[in-house]
């Protein structure tokens, strides 16, 4: 079973050789669906299909962007050398001009004569190309795994903070079932002692209070809308065990509102639209945490 992830996290790898050294930094944020961008050096063009396949076979949803920094290692002392007949015919007329009183040539100023110093050409080798580029794929799927990581992190503390507020919305669901059971009575109640006000001598009132009462109570009753809640409870805890379920529980959290406000509307006393109406905060208060899950 896969782990819930976030969709917040940040990856870092580093690589070198083929005379080259690179970084790859791979981060994420939030996002309603999964893009890949990617960032890097040119030269390179199958890297970029690469990665991006790569972040695709590894996150579902959040903005995913992977940066690049590749440059070639400087060539060292013993890959220098120095032409030697160029530097004799250089030297040779610059005595030649000491000798005419001009000034005795420097070193450094030899050596910075054009053909002096020489540094060997890069070749364009295909086949070294195609192996480096397979080198800086390895290292962007090491970063997308530290960034993977990173998101389970975040997944690891969010888990229990979902798990809270989904027991806190079964615990409401538990009260509600209790008051809406005493609805009945205190809808026939409150029925008897307004007919009873308005027309306390009509003939056949018991009968017209209980027919009355009785739609009264039908058109209160919240046993389906409690049902669907039990379930939807039942739905969120099995989606929070187990990833990708950003896309099922955004979906869920609507259907705990449309009955949240349904058992409100339907309430028929203060003290079940109380418990409406902190359902409904809690389950705003879980919608929000739920934009940050994978």
């Amino acid at each position: 079973m896969s782990k819930l992830s976030g969709m917040t996290g940040f990856g870092r790898a580093d690589g070198a050789g083929q005379g080259w050294t690179w970084s790859v930094e791979a981060r994420s944020v939030n996002g309603r669906n999964l893009e890949v961008r990617f960032r890097g050096p040119g030269g390179f063009d199958n890297l970029e299909r690469l990665a991006k396949a790569s972040g695709q076979a590894r996150f579902a949803r959040g903005q995913v962007s992977i940066g690049v920094q590749a440059k070639r290692v400087e060539a060292g002392e013993a890959a220098v050398t120095i032409n030697a007949a160029v530097l004799a015919r250089y030297l040779t007329l610059a005595n030649e001009l000491a000798e005419d009183g001009a000034t005795p040539p420097s070193a450094d100023g030899l050596l910075a004569l054009r053909g002096v110093i020489e540094a060997p050409e890069e070749v364009d080798d295909p086949e070294a190309r195609a192996a480096l580029e397979a080198a800086l794929a390895g290292t962007v799927e090491q970063a997308l795994d530290a960034l993977k990581a990173s998101r389970e992190g975040e997944g690891a503390l969010l888990k229990p903070v979902l798990d809270d507020f989904i027991a806190h919305i079964e615990a409401l669901v538990a009260s509600a079932e209790t008051e809406a059971s005493a609805q009945v009575e205190a809808i026939r109640e409150r029925f008897t002692r307004r007919i009873t006000e308005l027309a306390p001598d009509a003939p056949g009132l018991e009968d017209r209070i209980f027919l009355e009462a009785a739609a009264l109570a039908t058109k209160a009753d919240v046993r389906e809308e409690l049902d669907r809640l039990t379930a939807h409870v039942a739905a969120a805890r099995q989606l929070v065990a187990s990833a990708p379920a950003g896309r099922k529980l955004d979906f869920l959290m609507q259907e705990f509102m449309r009955e949240a406000n349904t058992l409100c509307s339907k309430s028929a006393t203060t003290a079940l639209t109380g418990i409406g109406l902190e359902l409904k905060a809690v389950v705003e208060q879980l919608r929000e945490q739920v934009q940050n899950v994978e």
